[in-house]
């Protein structure tokens, strides 16, 4: 079995935002929130938007609070990163062979696949909202689940490549979605789809793909069906994922450590 602790939308900032949930100590306590009660996890994994603005400074704070995981830590791009900060703070995270933030974790008995869906450069928002998955990237994809054939896989990624119900972020969603979906239709061992972006917990399928998303570190998406707007967000407490792979099953759970009544001292 494989449990995966999931972090996603932090938007890590020197200067937060005036009225808005602190990022660094909000990732400070789910920190210390899996460092206590999920130790024996393999791996975190942050889903992207990282940092709000994707400046160097924010990408070194977050480099800092990185120091207190006690679990190997993945890291991956959303629309407010910046793929050459990031590169400068974190040299040493794999990059494909076009330089994407990609990279495949082969556990026992699971491959990872973390997939870059950041549109940019040129970061020209809010046009670079949106997700997107060029040829390159999706040759890539193709690659690892091909080299996977007899293996399941798990596939993470920002944007979720198709609707999820929210307006606002569905038109920021991943603009060639039913180009990845024919991709990985093309294989049989895609096991589960993990998205960030919403900042709200939403699960489902779509063509047949079980898919899960989890909220933010910071504020999260109202339950509002029909807004347009995007930038609105409610100060609900922060969450994390933890996701279990069986041979048999997933098991997805939202972990909304803040309120979790479990005590970290």
């Amino acid at each position: 079995m494989s449990k995966i602790i999931v972090f996603t939308d932090t938007h890590m900032a020197i200067n937060p935002r005036k009225g808005r949930p602190e990022p660094n100590a909000r990732l400070a306590a789910g920190l210390k929130h899996v460092a206590t009660f999920n130790a024996d996890a393999d791996c975190i994994i942050f889903c992207g938007d990282l940092t709000h603005e994707g400046d160097a400074p924010s990408y070194g704070l977050l480099q800092s609070r990185l120091q207190d995981a006690t679990l190997p830590v993945h890291l991956m791009l959303g629309n407010h990163d910046n793929r050459e900060a990031f590169r400068a703070t974190f040299p040493d995270v794999p990059v494909d062979e076009g330089g994407f933030i990609q990279q495949v974790i082969d556990l026992p008995d699971l491959r990872l696949i973390l997939l870059d869906t950041l549109f940019g450069p040129p970061y020209e928002y809010p046009a670079s909202h949106a997700g997107y998955l060029c040829e390159a990237r999706l040759a890539w994809l193709d690659r690892q689940l091909t080299q996977a054939a007899n293996k399941p896989c798990c596939i993470f990624m920002h944007h979720p490549p198709h609707d999820t119900g929210f307006p606002a972020m569905d038109q920021i969603k991943l603009r060639n979605g039913d180009e990845f979906y024919a991709c990985i239709e093309r294989h049989s061992n895609v096991k589960h789809l993990i998205c960030g972006h919403v900042h709200r917990t939403i699960s489902g399928t779509h063509r047949g793909l079980p898919f899960s998303v989890f909220k933010s570190t910071v504020g999260q998406m109202p339950m509002q069906f029909t807004s347009l707007d995007s930038t609105v967000e409610n100060d609900e407490p922060a969450a994390y994922g933890i996701v279990f792979f069986t041979p048999e099953s997933t098991l997805v759970h939202t972990e909304d450590y803040e309120i979790s009544g479990l005590e970290t001292d």
